[in-house]
């Protein structure tokens, strides 16, 4: 049996940056995950502004170590792209020169992002990381969760447990008691290319709301080596509708759609192509419960709009963090005092998700946001909306208030 005051379920983003922002307060922990590093997991690759921000606010030198990581391309914003083909291209930050150890985004393989923070996790002689252990029962005592595997071989006691380990996650599901609901989750699938034409050369991630792809959108992320990270999201409900078949969407797009199939015409896929679930938030639901703490996609915090998770998630792991921290000295892991966590997710990243969810709407009507991208060429206010969404801005209060659509509406 071993015992810890917290058992962190998963060392992914969520589960690393929770670790990492328990050690640098002088908290020991436990992490348990399922596989052994470096592993691969289906993503989109990309690393927004929050990385950087919240990395350097756990410590400087975690930060300024991923910003010498050689597996990762400096990226320098966001294009967006309506099915009308008007876009408007959204830098991180204003002004921006390209200096070294300036760009606010990078796209990333996980499996090269999260070996980072694992290899993070082992400086820390804080935290006890176990790989290759998925634990699968979850037991409530009176003075903590008794957490074993399914072998019985692992046995933890843990006065807190904080829930981290994924979209998928059984901690979720059977103690939490949140299940996917496809109105409120997204299905993507990606595939990596190389020798794709027309990349941004600041290397701009690409989001294109293409016709035949709406209400979901078409992605392309520039990753080191020529390489690109190429995919499709759809709303679950949607595509269960429609009973769409998203990789042969994806080929369609890339060999028949007019602008993109001369853009691939000398490009080859790499490997396969491969699926994977977004939980959103675009529903606010309960993050925490009698002694547990859920976090990242365990807690369903996936931007609806953009499909960012990993930013969400590791904002939602230093809240975590601290309310273990606070926890700890009362000796308090009752659920009424650890929903002072959930308000805390949701006043920090409520007004960015009600936003979102807000977009994701106005995407299921193509003449609307063709609008919106006509109009923002021209509008500073509504693309410093649309840049909230990637970089450190405080206009969190504004975007949560009525009289702010109201004035856009206005001018449209």
């Amino acid at each position: 049996m071993q015992e810890t005051k917290v058992c962190i379920l998963g060392a992914g983003p969520a589960g690393a940056t929770t670790a990492l922002q328990l050690a640098y307060m002088g908290i020991p922990c436990l992490v348990v995950d399922k596989a052994v590093f470096p592993r691969d997991k289906v993503c989109g690759d990309g690393l927004s502004g929050k990385v950087l921000t919240q990395l350097s606010r756990i410590d400087k030198g975690i930060a300024e170590r991923l910003q010498q990581l050689v597996f990762k391309e400096d990226s320098w914003g966001v294009s967006f792209v309506a099915a009308n083909r008007m876009g408007i291209n959204i830098p991180y930050k204003p002004n921006y020169q390209k200096l070294p150890g300036e760009p606010r985004g990078f796209v990333c393989k996980r499996i090269h992002f999260d070996n980072f923070l694992v290899d993070e996790m082992k400086r820390c002689p804080q935290i006890r990381l176990i790989e290759g252990k998925a634990i699968t029962k979850y037991t409530l005592q009176p003075d903590g969760y008794l957490l074993s595997d399914a072998a019985g071989t692992l046995h933890i006691k843990a006065q807190l447990v904080i829930a981290a380990n994924g979209a998928h996650s059984g901690f979720t599901k059977e103690v939490a008691n949140i299940h996917m609901e496809p109105a409120h989750y997204v299905a993507g699938i990606r595939a990596y290319y190389t020798g794709i034409g027309g990349l941004h050369p600041d290397n701009l991630i690409e989001l294109h709301f293409l016709k035949n792809v709406l209400p979901g959108y078409f992605w392309i992320f520039p990753l080191p080596n020529g390489e690109a990270n190429v995919g499709i999201g759809m709303l679950s409900k949607v595509a269960g509708k429609r009973k769409a078949n998203l990789k042969q969407m994806l080929l369609d797009a890339v060999q028949h759609d007019p602008v993109m199939k001369e853009r691939f015409k000398n490009a080859t896929l790499l490997g396969n192509i491969d699926g994977y679930g977004l939980p959103l938030g675009s529903k606010k639901r309960r993050l925490s419960g009698e002694r547990y703490l859920l976090v990242g996609d365990a807690g369903f915090l996936i931007d609806p709009f953009t499909g960012e998770g990993i930013g969400n998630a590791m904002y939602s792991a230093r809240m975590a963090a601290a309310q273990a921290a606070a926890s700890i000295t009362a000796n308090d892991y009752s659920a009424a005092s650890l929903q002072a966590y959930d308000a805390e997710v949701y006043r920090v990243l409520g007004p960015e998700l009600t936003m979102s969810t807000r977009l994701q709407r106005l995407i299921r009507f193509p003449w609307l946001f063709n609008m919106l991208m006509r109009l923002s060429a021209g509008n500073q206010e509504l693309q410093q909306l649309l840049s909230s969404m990637f970089h450190e801005v405080d206009i969190r209060k504004k975007l949560a208030s009525p009289g702010f659509y109201l004035r856009l509406l206005l001018k449209w």
